[in-house]
């Protein structure tokens, strides 16, 4: 019980002293600890949503949490859609049309170029139905690619019996040695170049920007996979100039999930069409993907409400500023827990880390494959009623926070009091019998 004790000695120690300030183990540098953002009217911001209470939830980075008054809208707009079906669907392109120009407002890129897809993996899978293919081409992509991105690229290169290049990236790799790693696998065999703006798994940022503009200038075509930057960055897309962008926006800027755009431009721009034909079809983009049979598409019409709702009640900019005060704090007390009980640094040093998510070392011999991580997160969240990201990346098992305006540093105080020592002990079970 030594290693549990001394991390609940620990958090003992952090609470009784507010404001709690601590130090990152590999840099010394000193953390203090944000208040919590309240409502308009003075109440705690989580009471803008809906979340089942008790629950904390740390991971916003996987499927987001949509405020209430989106939600609102979204029954609204279904309850228009079954008093009169005939009606709806009439007029249904216009009425995509227009939230698509809300939407592409907050994203700060231009409507004629922005297209309405499910998620960032289905705007993926429209690139690869529709980009120049060749038998025997090549996929140049990194090795922080997200798993269903990575397949889908995987099923085209197949389909024309062709190969992916994974570049390998360090984690503590700078925008400069990205680049440079990334650019020296282009071939005149390449096909297609996929690049995450800000990756999944381990939460960095890579050079996008200089990627897509080396891949314009040696003329093959470039995916930027934006599927966290919409909200986190307040223009995600400035100075990237892709061929194809593809971001969700049901993650940090807080849509009702199943909202995400392509932004295309280029030669390519006009070969992409959606994966179901439709009446559509014969439209230019984007309008042939605001036409789809009767798919809902109420969480479309929706998304603007949320972002408006933010915009008016906190302010995006107050919410990416308290995201990256409450991650940076959250990462210092969670790190500084599993440093002192393991005796091992938990830290990560990420050449460019992201506000908002942050990424802590596991203990050896956790979430070493996909599927322990997975496994891990289904039992924290079983036993300790914690939803958090747990990720395993070249054969590492991680821990990924994220923050959001209805975090506080009180959820994250939690998470050492009872997940740090619950983590610890798992790791401890695991070295006396890694079949666990």
């Amino acid at each position: 019980m030594e290693l549990l004790d001394a991390v609940s000695a620990h958090a003992t120690a952090i609470q009784q002293n507010s404001p709690r300030r601590t130090y990152l183990p590999s840099t010394g540098r000193q953390v203090s600890r944000p208040d919590p953002v309240l409502t308009p009217e003075g109440g705690p911001s989580v009471m803008d949503w809906t979340f089942a209470p008790g629950v904390i939830q740390l991971n916003h980075g996987s499927f987001g949490g949509v405020p209430r008054a989106a939600q609102v809208a979204q029954s609204k707009f279904r309850n228009m859609m079954e008093r009169n079906p005939c009606e709806w669907f009439t007029d249904h392109g216009e009425k995509v049309r227009l939230a698509r120009h809300k939407i592409s407002d907050f994203l700060r890129c231009a409507p004629e170029a922005t297209a309405m897809v499910p998620n960032a993996s289905a705007g993926a899978t429209v690139v690869y139905n529709n980009i120049p293919a060749w038998r025997g081409m090549e996929i140049v992509t990194t090795d922080h690619s997200y798993g269903a991105v990575l397949m889908g690229a995987e099923r085209l290169a197949r389909r024309w019996e062709g190969t992916v290049t994974s570049v390998h990236i360090p984690l503590e790799a700078t925008d400069d040695e990205a680049f440079e790693r990334i650019v020296g696998a282009l071939s005149e065999n390449t096909a297609l170049l996929v690049v995450a703006q800000i990756t999944s798994s381990t939460a960095k940022a890579l050079p996008a920007g200089r990627v897509a503009a080396e891949g314009g200038q040696r003329g093959i075509p470039v995916l930027v996979d934006a599927a966290h930057s919409p909200g986190l960055i307040a223009e995600p897309l400035e100075g990237i100039d892709a061929d194809f962008w593809i971001g969700n926006l049901h993650k940090f800027a807080c849509a009702p999930r199943g909202t995400a755009v392509i932004v295309a431009s280029g030669p390519h721009m006009q070969r992409l069409y959606p994966l179901i034909d439709s009446w559509g079809a014969p439209l230019p983009l984007p309008d042939r993907f605001d036409q789809q049979g009767t798919n809902d598409f109420t969480s479309y019409l929706a998304a603007p409400l949320a972002f408006e709702t933010i915009e008016k009640r906190y302010g995006w900019d107050e919410v990416r500023s308290y995201a990256r005060e409450l991650g940076i704090y959250a990462e210092a007390i969670v790190t500084h827990a599993l440093s002192e009980a393991t005796g091992e640094d938990a830290s990560v040093s990420l050449g460019v880390p992201v506000d908002g998510l942050r990424l802590i070392r596991l203990p050896d011999g956790l979430a070493n494959t996909p599927d322990d991580a997975h496994d891990l997160r289904q039992l924290i969240a079983a036993q300790l009623n914690i939803e958090t990201a747990i990720t395993s990346w070249n054969g590492q098992g991680y821990l990924r926070l994220s923050s959001h305006i209805y975090n506080t540093s009180d959820d994250f105080e939690r998470f050492v009091d009872i997940a740090v020592p619950f983590l610890i002990e798992r790791g401890r079970e695991f070295q006396k019998n890694p079949s666990i």
